[in-house]
């Protein structure tokens, strides 16, 4: 047959080669990951010294807001608040010396978002923290809200924040209230969904002229393709309708805009900086806390962007062999895979280069 047919020998020796390319290559690929993770799942407060030494006094209380949508609209997705972005800004303000209530614009048990794949220790400490399950359980309906009783206001992300934030006029009257009485906003990811319809006494919109971050366009469409259809609108672009200076960082990395007293995050990798800034806007410093090893391949994904292929490799190198700081390697591999979706193959063989960095630089340190 393949004497009578010669190119059909030819299309299976060129399929047979690629099958072995992608198998060869996925098998490297998974490779460069961790073999093993440490099991945090049973991680407690008392197991973190941010949080369970140098106890700092009590400086007065934040609200932190997460949203009651459990369905994205008609589309019947589910959805919720995003654990993470609750949880590491609920343990900023506590180790900073407030304390946090927790409500929803229901009131009771929201729905909620846990991403096996993002959760760290502080993330399963908040899922074994009785007091935090509490609150979390029990979440504080925002009509009951006295905004008297709070130096701050934050809002978690999640994407059923987009359909029950921007109307709820109990939300819209903390945020005024808090924001002229130069008390401190902060949102993250699609938490600033909760300003975009704030008016202030002045008849001016909250976020005109403000430099504002939110999750992007870009960001939602790639994970989302029909995200127009889905959400009553895309947050970046309600942003800039109302006259925000929308500040735009690289996709899935730390980004935060920091005006006068309003603090706003692009994702939930922003959650971290944002909550230290919102603590330094209400004039204290923040406590030293230990960057996470997702921080860590955060900064090393941002020097890439910013500064090219060889100086994130030397970051690598600094991080390990000066600073002996852990990469979150499976980070770095995501953002490969993004690169891929994205059709940018040069970016994603780049990604991957320094994924194979930073497995080599581990083991050179370990070692």
């Amino acid at each position: 047959m393949f004497k009578k047919y010669p190119i059909l020998k030819w299309t299976l020796f060129v399929l047979t080669g690629l099958i072995i390319v992608v198998v060869s290559f996925g098998w490297w690929f998974m490779n460069l990951l961790p073999s093993t993770n440490a099991d945090v799942s049973a991680s407690k407060v008392s197991d973190i010294s941010y949080l369970s030494e140098n106890i700092q006094p009590i400086r007065g209380k934040i609200l932190a807001v997460v949203t009651s949508a459990d369905t994205m609209g008609a589309s019947g997705k589910a959805t919720g608040y995003e654990l993470t972005e609750l949880a590491r800004a609920y343990y900023v303000f506590q180790a900073n010396g407030f304390e946090v209530d927790v409500a929803s614009p229901l009131g009771g048990e929201p729905a909620v978002i846990i991403d096996d794949e993002d959760m760290g220790i502080y993330d399963y400490a908040f899922l074994n923290d009785s007091i935090a399950q509490k609150k979390t359980t029990n979440t504080i309906p925002m009509e009951k809200i006295v905004a008297e009783d709070y130096e701050a206001v934050f809002f978690a992300g999640g994407k059923g924040a987009m359909f029950d934030f921007p109307e709820n006029k109990y939300i819209q009257s903390i945020v005024r209230d808090l924001y002229q009485t130069d008390k401190v906003i902060g949102a993250v990811c699609h938490g600033p969904a909760a300003l975009v319809n704030v008016v202030l006494d002045n008849g001016r919109s909250l976020i005109e002229n403000k430099e504002v971050s939110g999750f992007t366009n870009k960001e939602e469409l790639l994970l989302i393709p029909e995200a127009k259809t889905v959400f009553p609108f895309l947050l970046e672009d309600k942003l800039l309708a109302q006259g925000a200076l929308f500040n735009e960082g690289a996709m899935y990395l730390e980004q935060i805009s920091h005006d006068k007293n309003l603090v706003t995050g692009q994702n939930p990798w922003s959650t971290w900086k944002m909550a230290e800034t919102m603590v330094a806007q209400m004039g204290h410093t923040p406590k030293y806390r230990e960057i996470t090893a997702e921080e860590n391949a955060v900064n090393v994904l941002d020097v890439y962007e910013k500064h090219g292929y060889q100086k994130a490799k030397d970051q690598i190198d600094h991080m390990y062999r000066v600073e002996h700081k852990p990469i979150d390697r499976i980070l770095i591999a995501k953002h490969s895979i993004m690169a891929a979706m994205q059709g940018d193959l040069g970016r994603f063989f780049a990604i991957v280069g320094l994924t194979s960095k930073a497995k080599s630089a581990a083991k050179e340190h370990q070692s």
